[in-house]
């Protein structure tokens, strides 16, 4: 077995989507207008080349998992683009066992999407535009993820970011979605900021952007102290990189733009917020372990971030009505779970609920759009219910993923989520006990709204076809001929139907992994060699009593088996029965209870209803701040200093010079005649002078 990878067969894994992205965008749309998204031929030829180039990429990327779990790996440059100086400036690759299986995950997540997006976007005039976006997203992601340098990994990150403002305001004539996707470019600028000034760092200590030197100078960054503080060089730099995850990542506070991107159609909720986009920031602290090993006040700050978003993320989806938001802020709070692994020093854990999230949460995000297809394009829960009978695969696909996102006992779910959990009770690192009641809360507040949800939805009084039903503002409607019309959910006498193949199919094929891949994997990837394959963590040094939470885990696994018949005595299951059981009680038996709770605390529910006025302080603070900036620029700066000085006042002096000087300018020659025998008398005085001073001087 070759222990180096083929480059060739690395370069066309982001390649072929690349490929059917501008093929679909070039040849699809009206660019080149060869093949018109209005025709069936131009629809088909979208579909058909970004699927398959997708298809592509994911065949390759296993190949190239099973090829790294024998031995092989690859860490080279490409093509070097420039070189200044000592620097290098490259594009190449770093395929190791971590890379290889964010590759599979991305790939085949993409995959489900876009045959999903076949059946769900069938009647939307941007149908070629949709596939060309989400098939560029796809490419821009695997540069993410397979780089081997901060400038590929900036590239990348920048890429999606742009792809997703692209997708979010996909339906480009909605005032809401323009503004979802610019809240979602600019909150996601704020991070990068922060983003750039680590890789700046890191780049004038280590004079490199390559992964491999950045490591291998970790020592020498160590005893750095930044200019003019008492803190470690390193320490401010990995909080420079973690607050551009905060922003990718949707941490608190730059979480306000993931809820708001729901605007977009629902596929894209299940590619950017589940398994791709928002898991970019958790990949790069993970890849960038070594350098976060270093300073314990760097984790600190990551693990404390995660857990206020774990929890109080989810508190915020109790109360949601539109299904889209509460599955969105249920990613908020998985974001969480994850980032509190990487605080806790539990890399492998962190990657590894990344990876079983990514299945069950896209599940969940295509299984909401198939109830949104079936309601016509109502999305709030009020107005469903006893769906299951009249939508089975639906249903019983949502059934799945909602216990593996509660973490149920042999589910995906739970076999990460407990070990995130595990991880936070085993370690020392500062903040670590908030964040261990934060999880632990968040097994209840998790299992409450999501059961709340599917209760809502598929069980109980149907509530559909009534002309009393809540008026649709609880969030988007994915359609534009529905905004058009300004017709949403189902008539009266109307019945909610089953969706085609095309959408369930993807349901299917994601709801296995949902239930299999956690027992499958957990055993290699935290107590086995997975990670040993290639050089994912193998600079990682766990140093000191803080960072003894994997060993401590690996002392007491003992198999999958036994670790979900160990959690029928632990709270954590428990925690998550009691969220269902009063979710169960409070809708589906007494109704009447949330509604006197939330008229009881109706300030709480207030907060929670303007989320905890995040938006408002933004607006007031940094928003009504950069005007207030912006116009004292323009007045004091632009106008005042420039314009008023600079500009206008050197033309008035000139003026005035000149109005001055023409009084001069007589055209008589006497008087240009005596100036010049008045100035020869002055010039003669001054050397009478100056020649009577030197002489006194000498003597």
């Amino acid at each position: 077995m070759a222990t180096t990878l083929d480059p060739n067969l690395l370069l066309a894994i982001p390649l072929a989507p690349l490929a059917g992205a501008a093929i679909a965008g070039l040849f699809g749309t009206k660019f080149f207008s060869t093949f018109s998204s209005e025709t069936r031929a131009g629809r088909t030829l979208a579909h058909t080349v970004t699927i398959l180039g997708v298809a592509i990429s994911c065949l390759l990327s296993i190949i190239v998992l099973m090829d790294v779990l024998d031995g092989a790996s690859f860490n080279a440059t490409v093509y070097e683009w420039m070189t200044i100086g000592s620097l290098k400036m490259e594009v190449g690759f770093l395929v190791d066992s971590l890379t290889a299986m964010m590759m599979v995950v991305v790939t085949f997540v993409s995959l489900m999407v876009h045959i999903y997006t076949v059946g769900y976007m069938s009647e939307d005039p941007g149908y070629n535009r949709f596939f060309a976006y989400i098939s560029l997203f796809t490419f821009s992601m695997l540069m993410l993820v397979m780089s081997n340098n901060f400038l590929q990994l900036f590239f990348g990150w920048e890429a999606v970011g742009l792809v997703s403002y692209l997708l979010i305001g996909f339906w480009y004539t909605r005032p809401t979605a323009i503004f979802a996707n610019l809240k979602a470019f600019l909150v996601n600028r704020v991070g990068d900021f922060g983003f750039i000034l680590g890789i700046g760092l890191l780049l004038a200590y280590s004079g490199s952007m390559n992964y491999t030197d950045v490591f291998a100078a970790r020592d020498q960054l160590a005893t750095v102290i930044f200019p003019g503080t008492d803190w470690l060089m390193i320490t401010v730099a990995c909080i420079c990189l973690f607050i551009g995850a905060m922003g990718k990542s949707a941490q608190f506070p730059l979480h306000v733009w993931l809820p708001d991107s729901m605007e977009g159609p629902t596929p894209i909720s299940a590619l950017i917020h589940a398994a791709t986009m928002v898991t970019a920031g958790i990949f790069m602290v993970a890849r960038m372990s070594p350098l976060f090993e270093l300073s314990d006040t760097a984790l600190s700050f990551v693990l404390v971030i995660g857990a206020i978003t774990a929890l109080f993320m989810g508190f915020l989806g109790i109360i949601q009505n539109d299904i889209k938001r509460v599955v969105a802020y249920s990613t908020l709070s998985q974001l969480g779970y994850m980032t509190v692994a990487l605080g806790a020093s539990a890399y492998s854990v962190a990657v590894f609920h990344l990876m079983t999230h990514a299945f069950f949460k896209a599940l969940l995000f295509l299984a909401a759009g198939s109830v949104i297809i079936g309601m016509h394009h109502d999305q709030d829960i009020r107005n469903m219910g006893g769906l299951r009978k009249y939508m089975p695969i639906t249903w019983i696909t949502s059934l799945v993923g909602s216990l593996a996102l509660i973490g149920t006992p042999f589910f995906a779910g739970f076999y990460s989520k407990d070990s995130i959990i595990e991880a936070v009770a085993e370690s020392h690192i500062p903040g670590s006990g908030f964040a261990y009641f934060a999880v632990l809360a968040g097994v209840f507040v998790t299992a409450f709204y999501s059961f709340r949800m599917y209760f809502l939805v598929f069980h109980g009084e149907e509530r559909f076809g009534k002309e009393d039903h809540h008026a649709h503002h609880a969030g988007n409607h994915d359609d534009e001929e529905a905004t058009a019309d300004h017709h949403h959910g189902l008539a009266p006498g109307e019945k909610p139907h089953e969706s085609p193949w095309v959408v369930t199919l993807p349901l299917v094929l994601l709801a296995i992994p949902s239930v299999v891949i956690g027992a499958m994997a957990i055993g290699p990837m935290l107590f086995g060699d997975f990670f040993k394959h290639g050089v994912a963590f193998k600079d990682v040094i766990y140093v000191g009593e803080n960072h003894h939470a994997m060993e401590e885990l690996a002392q007491a696994f003992h198999g999958w088996v036994a670790m979900g018949l160990h959690s029928l005595t632990t709270p954590v299951l428990w925690l998550a029965i009691s969220g269902v059981a009063l979710s169960w009680f409070f809708y589906m038996k007494r109704p009447d209870i949330p509604a006197a709770i939330k008229q009881r605390f109706s300030g709480l529910y207030t907060l929670l209803d303007n989320k905890y006025y995040m938006d408002a302080i933004n607006q007031a603070v940094f928003a009504r701040g950069a005007r207030l900036l912006g116009t004292g620029l323009w007045k004091g700066g632009d106008q005042g200093l420039i314009d008023g000085l600079v500009v206008n006042g050197s033309a008035r002096v000139v003026a005035w010079f000149a109005s001055v000087s023409r009084y001069l300018q007589s055209g008589y020659i006497y008087h240009y005649a005596f100036a010049m025998i008045l100035g020869m008398l002055i010039l003669l005085t001054m050397t009478v002078f100056g020649t009577s001073f030197a002489t006194v001087s000498a003597k």
